[in-house]
């Protein structure tokens, strides 16, 4: 769980400005940029993988950071890779995530180039950590603060769907009696949907889309939040645009989940986008060629208000994320 805002500030505030980072670290985004001799930026992204299925823990490893920086409208060029697990983690783990790592990193077209492994008594758990590091000229940047007045906002892929995938890969049982056996399997099989590299490369090549955020921790409130205040805009969204699955739907009453919950649910490889109305369509275009779902659910707006409207009245969209992630996960009411 990330720190609360005013703490993160606090701990970002330690950090020394330096003229030649373009992007410094900052609240909402997940990659930062620097210049290159050449005239060209470097994008690096770094996140930790933890807690995930041990069959696809070396994918997720690589993956995550792939897709900050495609966010960022950058390709990853390069990984570092950081293993590390208590005292009675096999060699024979450390070598199944590293080769599980090494493919889906060859699969991305990135090179791994450095790394650590080790065990350790205070680590419980296998814990990675993987940096990656992709280029981009700089009129091709996108940074979560470019959103524009009049954009429409994009939501790619479904909100919960990395939520529901998790639950049926770790609660088998349980996700066959909610969703019934036949969905179960298809869900389990929906892993990779969980990475954003591929539709995020794809708008990037469109200048009319602005600027782009995933929904992993806290969903769409966190991605609307963030990209609101990074860019100065607010922003109205419809709730009956906004597209969830059925398996959201059943989880929501299962567990009891408020409207603030489920719009703040964990939802990796699902991303927002500030597209340019003159670009909607080419965008919904690109998208529908490459089977890839997308909604529109709104606009950002000049005003700062944040409003949702849902069953025809206006009101203050959710400030904070109230992610139920952990609690559905845990198979536990």
């Amino acid at each position: 769980m990330k720190l609360p805002n005013e703490d993160l500030k606090k701990l970002l505030g330690t950090i020394r400005k330096d003229s030649r980072v373009v992007v410094s670290p900052q609240l909402g985004f997940d990659a930062g940029v620097h210049r290159l001799d050449n005239g060209r930026y470097l994008v690096v992204s770094t996140d930790p993988c933890i807690g995930v299925p041990e069959e696809w823990f070396g994918w997720f490893l690589i993956n995550y950071v792939a897709s900050d920086n495609a966010l960022f409208g950058a390709k990853t060029e390069f990984c570092t890779i950081n293993l590390l697990g208590s005292p009675s983690t096999t060699p024979a783990i450390f070598h199944s995530t590293m080769e599980q790592a090494c493919d889906a990193a060859k699969e991305l077209g990135a090179a791994v180039v450095a790394g650590h492994t080790g065990t350790y008594s205070g680590v419980s758990t296998l814990v990675g950590v993987c940096t990656g590091y992709g280029y981009i000229d700089k009129e091709r940047l996108k940074t979560p603060g470019d959103a524009k007045p009049d954009d429409n906002i994009l939501c790619v892929k479904a909100i919960g769907l990395e939520t529901a995938v998790n639950f049926a890969l770790t609660h088998r049982e349980l996700a066959e009696k909610l969703f019934g056996t036949e969905q179960t399997r298809k869900l389990v099989k929906l892993v990779t949907m969980q990475s954003c590299v591929k539709e995020a490369l794809l708008l990037a090549e469109i200048e009319g889309v602005h600027a782009m955020h995933d929904a992993t921790e806290g969903g769409l409130t966190a991605a609307l939040n963030e990209m609101a205040e990074a860019s100065s805009v607010g922003f109205k969204v419809e709730w009956k645009k906004i597209l969830f699955t059925e398996e959201i739907r059943d989880l929501r009453a299962f567990y009891r989940l408020s409207d603030d919950e489920v719009l703040s649910m964990s939802s990796s490889g699902t991303f927002v986008a500030a597209v340019s109305p003159e670009d909607k369509n080419r965008v919904e275009t690109v998208l529908r060629q490459n089977n890839i779902e997308s909604r529109l659910i709104g606009s950002f707006t000049k005003d700062m208000k944040r409003v949702l409207v849902k069953s025809g009245k206006e009101v203050t969209f959710p400030e904070e994320a109230n992610d139920p992630y952990i609690k559905i996960v845990s198979g536990k009411l």
